[in-house]
């Protein structure tokens, strides 16, 4: 009895182990951002990371780097237009403080300008719910950076 007890317990945690892998959404999140992107009309540039994004104005003061404290006025919503979040007045936060695509994408605007950043979730809040936010959710942010503080 005690030899088929060990074979048991490791098909037991095998199993459980196995439950618990993350599904990936790399593939179907750049098919929906290359759906959306083509849907309307855009013109978008890729990154290495896989952050799509959208100069409509570059601005002209101050840029951005990674660990700088900014002002941005945004509307955050998913491909099929519903918004989830936005502030028209701006808020101040930390690039290091925010998601992956926000850090990378305000970088690429300078004070006064704005564009469009579409975030797929491993640059955002991967596959896990937030806060109201569906896992594997691609994120679009219509962003304005107000000032580099």
């Amino acid at each position: 009895m005690k030899k088929y007890i060990l074979p048991f317990i490791l098909l037991l945690i095998v199993s459980c182990s196995s439950n618990d892998k993350v599904k990936d959404f790399t593939q179907a999140n750049e098919q929906e951002i290359l759906d959306y992107i083509s849907n309307n009309n855009l013109v978008a540039q890729k990154s290495d990371s896989g952050l799509y994004y959208i100069i409509n104005e570059i601005g002209s003061g101050e840029q951005p780097i990674a660990a700088s404290n900014v002002t941005v006025a945004y509307r955050g919503y998913y491909t099929n237009g519903t918004v989830f979040d936005q502030s028209a007045q701006g808020i101040s936060f930390n690039l290091n403080g925010v998601i992956a695509g926000w850090t990378e994408g305000i970088t690429y605007f300078k004070e006064g300008g704005s564009g469009v950043l579409l975030i797929p979730s491993r640059l955002a809040y991967g596959a896990k719910d937030y806060r109201g936010i569906p896992g594997g959710s691609v994120l679009i942010f219509d962003v304005e950076l107000l000032s580099v503080n």
